[in-house]
């Protein structure tokens, strides 16, 4: 008798967990990140074995035309990051200049130089100079932004990015962008 109600319970336990496996996936459970990096490449990667000399020339509207010159672009990462809605990205720089490409969703990236809104929707691109550009951006939207970003110049060892202070005369709240000059 008892060999029975041990099979019985082990059988409704097992009927038990397989309705709430089906009712509760496991990975609902889990809070995704605001800002989420995955690195695609290694650290110690991304050294051209040629020659390679780099020089961007870009023109925000509004702005005057800048030319960046690579000092040693063989220091290369590519990232993939996944933005949440709203989330926004602490005001920072980079050693170096970033290309950006937004394959889903839309990120609004802001110059604390101007404090611009600058938006870009998914199939865009654009260049982030870095080398004291300090720059925030968020996800305006209700679904994920996913970029992928390959950063130039990095060094061997250290951050992607150098956080700075929040300029005074340029506010980013909830997605807006207040300009204090």
């Amino acid at each position: 008798m008892s060999r029975k109600l041990i099979s019985l319970g082990t059988l409704f336990l097992g009927g038990l967990a397989a309705t709430l496996a089906l009712v509760m996936p496991l990975g609902a459970q889990t809070t995704p990140l605001p800002i989420a990096v995955e690195l695609l490449t290694p650290r110690e990667g991304g050294v051209f074995t040629d020659n390679v000399k780099l020089t961007f020339r870009y023109k925000l509207e509004g702005n005057a035309p800048e030319v960046i010159n690579s000092r040693e672009p063989s220091q290369t990462i590519v990232a993939r990051i996944t933005v949440q809605p709203g989330a926004q990205f602490p005001w920072h720089t980079h050693p170096g200049p970033v290309i950006v490409n937004v394959t889903q969703g839309e990120l609004v990236y802001v110059l604390a130089s101007d404090c611009v809104e600058r938006s870009y929707p998914g199939g865009a691109a654009f260049i982030d100079p870095g080398r004291g550009n300090v720059h925030t951006a968020y996800n305006p939207t209700d679904g994920e932004t996913i970029l992928i970003a390959t950063f130039f110049e990095i060094p061997p060892t250290g951050p992607l990015t150098i956080p700075v202070d929040a300029p005074s005369d340029c506010l980013v709240e909830g997605g807006l962008v207040a300009a204090h000059h």
